[in-house]
């Protein structure tokens, strides 16, 4: 399923415009919360699932779950497939390709998105949106649409939403290869009809007025920037009209509805800033209320329970996410009442909000926590969670006595977890225990900059490596937008780890894996941090014995692709290959051309140099692009694609040729025997800005990693095969 915005934080990614050039998805740099993908196992042999996020939340977007036996007992062991001998007339690599495109998916199967409203479950089935009065009964659904009756290549719903009263089912349908969307509205009747259909929506809610009308609140979005918020009404009194249009350039808008459906918030951020604005949920024709006018430098996010608003912000200091509270109606800031602070260092990931309870999802030190506070007593309860986990996929819920959840980790598939609020105690779903948990090791470590600034790390080997100096190494970076580094299940990284390799993911300045500041000590004229920083983890990990430069890779996509490119020019011999997906790796160039759909939401992230020579200067001094020159460079493999309006082609295939200059001109001047580095650009077709679950980019990218290690990947892609279907 797609993820939605983490609301409370996340929902930062929606301005990272570049996010190719940056990254997750607006929410992302830009993209749409539901543009973005969360993998997703559903625990039944190891369903494979793509999570789509439906109801917003403050965080990611997740689907309800079904009803689920919890305990403290482990999972058992679990299955493994028989493989088939195929003949020899092929290489290793065309010898598995052909297997994965041939054998049947046993243990996996797509999950689309689906929301649970009233008796009903909405979802997508084959290629139409239907309902179920039973949601295990895969084959009693009644039809409400044939999304091929919108004349798309192989559409998927990304976003569903249905009125209160079910008079109305609003459906957001997208292509893989494309960030456009279209909005349908269905009617539910005896005989479905699609009553509207709106293009390029991004978040989209229903609320009901005092004449038990339903009403759509839509945000439209033009080329990336999403500024205009739309209401919409159907029927025999059916009108669309322009509600709200931003007129500064570098704020965006979306909208969330609070979990108790009271208050529908109208949320307008720039990457510093925030304002929000609510509309009443029982009469949405009203004016809506102004909370606190926007603030330079001011973010905070609104929940609402009991007439009284929850506010997560960064007001005061240290300027570091607190929860503040206040009566409904006296919003403005002078009203807000601390309600609770978190630890230094704490990177605050998501809020849920209870009848009685609020939950917080944090990150603290590299480990995950929640911490659960009575709303009756403000009683605390802070919970460590399994040092295995490193990330969270929230699940929305209306249970007020269970605050169910996911952990996740590149390496190991989400397992589910429920907090019940009347027994005070966590519980983990049983199950079978994935095998991983025995054979392969998380550790959390430090590597101190040239600053002394201590940088964490998170690494993964297998349990029984022997002489770690001598395995390969994959490192993975992204260190910007204050955008946590993507810790999510990964088939291929699993498959890696199973095959010998070592992983490290590195929390560089710029990220948001330790609060507000470290992103704000890795922007503007502090990006150098960021490129130190990595510099630091790598050599660490090398003294260490983790690996050696000659097995070592580094990977990243979209933004990522600034300090990975900055490190090929500074510190090449480091590496021996690296793989980029939709790269920025021009950053002068862009930001000087004001013309490009996110130049302006960019600015507080690498600063001004069209009108700030300091900016400018300073962009110089890491910008790949402009500090390519003829010297030994690791091989290099870039994904990009063809229509991604984030990271535009052009910037990356004019890097591309300059590197290849820079590295013909190197091996001219060294003379034979000399080993040149292969410089490769996969353009794939499409519009999408990444496309994380493209088996074609992934196969790509493992083959030119072993190849360029010298590496034997028969048993690598022959692993793939339990977890993508080719």
């Amino acid at each position: 399923m797609q993820q939605k915005s983490q609301l409370f934080l996340q929902a930062l990614k929606y301005s990272i415009p570049h996010l190719g050039k940056c990254m997750q998805k607006q929410h992302l740099n830009h993209c749409n919360f539901a543009d973005h993908y969360y993998n997703r196992i559903k625990l039944k042999k190891y369903q494979l699932t793509k999570c789509l996020q439906n109801k917003p939340r403050i965080s990611e977007l997740a689907r309800n779950i079904p009803s689920r036996n919890f305990s403290c007992k482990n999972f058992l062991s679990s299955k493994q497939e028989n493989e088939k001998p195929l003949s020899e007339n092929m290489d290793a690599f065309e010898k598995v390709r052909a297997k994965l495109e041939t054998q049947p998916q046993e243990e996996y199967e797509i999950i689309n998105a689906e929301i649970k409203h009233g008796g009903f479950v909405y979802y997508q089935e084959g290629c139409c949106l239907v309902r179920s009065k039973d949601e295990e009964d895969n084959d009693n659904y009644e039809v409400l649409f044939n999304l091929e009756e919108l004349k798309l290549e192989q559409p998927f719903i990304d976003c569903i939403r249905v009125a209160p009263d079910e008079k109305y089912v609003a459906a957001k349908i997208r292509t893989e290869d494309s960030e456009a969307s279209t909005c349908i509205v269905v009617k539910l009747s005896d005989q479905p009809v699609m009553e509207a259909s709106f293009p390029n929506v991004s978040s989209f809610e229903w609320v009901k007025d005092e004449e038990d009308e339903d009403v759509l609140f839509y945000t439209f979005q033009r080329n990336l920037r999403c500024h205009d918020v739309y209401r919409a009404t159907f029927g025999d009194n059916k009108r669309n009209e322009r509600f709200y249009t931003e007129k500064d350039p570098s704020f965006f808008v979306f909208l969330y509805l609070t979990k108790d459906s009271r208050f529908l918030t109208m949320n307008i951020m720039s990457k510093t800033t925030s304002e929000v604005w609510l509309i009443d949920g029982l009469s949405p024709w009203d004016p809506p209320v102004l909370i606190q006018k926007r603030i330079h430098g001011v973010l905070y996010y609104v929940e609402h329970r009991d007439d009284e608003l929850y506010i997560l912000t960064n007001v005061g200091e240290p300027t570091e996410f607190k929860l503040m509270r206040t009566a409904a109606d006296t919003p403005a800031i002078m009203n807000w009442d601390l309600f609770f602070t978190m630890k230094r260092n704490t990177k605050v990931v998501d809020l849920d909000m209870f009848k009685d309870h609020c939950v917080l999802f944090l990150k603290h030190s590299n480990l995950l926590y929640v911490n659960v506070i009575g709303l009756a007593d403000d009683s605390v309860r802070s919970l460590k969670l399994p040092p295995w986990a490193c990330g969270f996929i929230i699940d929305t819920n209306s249970d007020p006595k269970n605050c169910p959840f996911q952990l996740c980790s590149p390496i190991r598939p989400p397992k589910y977890y429920t907090y019940k609020f009347a027994e005070g105690k966590l519980f983990e779903e049983t199950g079978h225990e994935d095998p991983i948990t025995k054979t392969s090791r998380v550790l959390r470590m430090e590597a101190k900059s040239k600053d002394g600034k201590l940088v964490p790390m998170t690494v993964f080997h297998k349990t029984d490596s022997e002489d770690l100096q001598k395995k390969p190494l994959l490192v993975q970076v992204y260190g910007a937008y204050g955008m946590d580094l993507k810790m999510n299940f990964r088939p291929e990284r699993r498959v890696l780890v199973d095959d010998g390799w070592i992983l490290a993911y590195c929390h560089v300045r710029g990220g948001g894996e330790l609060g507000l500041q470290w992103h704000a000590d890795g922007r503007l004229t502090k990006k150098l941090n960021g490129l130190a920083d990595l510099e630091a983890c790598i050599k660490t990990l090398h003294d260490q014995g983790f690996s050696q430069p000659s097995l070592t890779a580094l990977t990243a996509f979209s933004a990522g692709g600034v300090l990975v490119g900055a490190l090929c020019n500074s510190s090449p011999e480091l590496l021996r290959a690296v793989t980029l997906e939709a790269p920025f790796l021009d950053v002068l160039n862009t930001m000087m051309d004001t013309t490009l759909p996110l130049t302006l939401e960019e600015l507080e992230e690498w600063g001004n140099p069209s009108s700030d020579e300091k900016h400018k200067n300073y962009i110089k001094r890491y910008c790949p692009y402009q500090n390519i020159k003829p010297q030994h460079y690791p091989s290099i493999h870039i994904t990009a694609y063809e229509n991604d309006e984030r990271v535009p082609l052009k910037g990356i295939v004019n890097y591309t040729e300059k590197l290849k200059e820079a590295v013909a001109e190197h091996a001219k001047d060294t003379g034979e025997g000399y080993q040149v580095p292969n410089i490769i650009l996969d353009i794939q077709p499409g519009g999408n800005h990444v496309i994380e679950d493209s088996h074609k980019k992934i196969t790509a990218q493992i083959k030119f990693l072993y190849e360029e290690l010298g590496l034997d990947s028969t048993s690598v892609f022959d692993n793939l095969k339990k977890y993508l279907k080719f």
